[in-house]
């Protein structure tokens, strides 16, 4: 059935996205979490991401069902039609039964019939632990020195065992080595959630400043340029000339692309073009995801 085949679909967009949206259901949202290390257990656990849900995040925002337009080689709307099948299913289903979603968690209502997640918490969708899993350190014990007859002062340096001296040093070895990997990985982990964090805000602008049916527009005459508030964005850079590399390729395309400027994660964004109406930031959305970029997005936001 195509509902189980979706779960698929879900858990593979995970992997390379912070936010995956199934329209008229709600968004599941990753929260990514650093190495850690339980003291009492002596056990140590990779970077993973949390699983949340959302259920507020329910714009089609066009993710999932293009996914699966590729995948299957349909169409956009065939795509958008099986998901919309799908989600009748879950709604009918989770009224009655709890849903569950393979590797991904259970939904069910409570008493105020909201909608209740429990994620599976065994997976981790973040590939940058691929194959890592936890793992516990035996305790060290070292033997009672003071039990052991002692014939000189040299002898006295000797008295624990080789064996515990070795495995001692195999143990601070591994704990060094492991320190170093998560501080390695914590910094990767920091820039990767830059710009993850991007992706969400571009999933939140969507989802939320997205209005079908706007208040009527007031266009006031000022001695000044206008700000144009809707922006079509290309990407988001890390190193600047990597951005000003993005627009002079954009511009040889016939673009009429500039630097947006730096958003709250210090990348630097950069734009295809802006525009004063929604409507025409919206159809120039559309064709350069035809024509371009399937990662496009549009950014609302006024300068003043």
């Amino acid at each position: 059935m195509f509902y189980m085949v979706l779960e698929t679909y879900i858990r593979d967009l995970m992997l390379r996205y912070d936010c995956v949206i199934v329209p008229d259901f709600g968004g599941f949202i990753t929260n990514r979490i650093s190495a850690a290390i339980d003291q009492k257990s002596h056990t140590f656990y990779p970077p993973t991401k949390q699983l949340g849900f959302n259920h507020h995040l329910t714009h089609n925002d066009g993710l999932l069902a293009n996914y699966i337009a590729t995948e299957e080689n349909i169409s956009f709307e065939q795509a958008t039609h099986k998901i919309v099948e799908t989600v009748i299913r879950w709604n009918q289903n989770v009224k009655t039964n709890t849903l569950l979603l393979d590797k991904i968690g259970a939904f069910h209502l409570n008493e105020k019939n909201q909608l209740i997640f429990n994620p599976v918490i065994t997976e981790n969708y973040l590939l940058s632990s691929f194959g890592l899993a936890s793992f516990e350190a035996p305790t060290i014990t070292r033997k009672d020195t003071k039990s052991v007859p002692l014939r000189s002062e040299k002898t006295k340096t000797r008295a624990i065992p080789s064996l515990v001296k070795y495995a001692s040093a195999a143990a601070v070895a591994l704990i060094v080595s492991y320190a170093a990997w998560t501080e390695s990985q914590n910094k990767q982990d920091q820039l990767n959630l830059a710009k993850q964090e991007e992706r969400i805000n571009q999933k939140i602008q969507a989802a939320t400043f997205v209005i079908d049916t706007p208040l009527p527009t007031i266009e006031l005459s000022v001695g000044r340029e206008v700000a144009r508030p809707f922006h079509v964005v290309a990407g988001a850079f890390q190193f600047k000339e990597n951005a000003h590399k993005k627009v002079k390729e954009l511009k040889r395309k016939g673009y009429d692309a500039y630097i947006l400027g730096q958003n709250r994660w210090g990348l630097t964004q950069v734009a295809y073009a802006s525009f004063y109406k929604k409507t025409n930031a919206f159809q120039s959305l559309a064709n350069i995801r035809k024509s371009d970029s399937k990662d496009a997005w549009l950014l609302i936001k006024k300068f003043y």
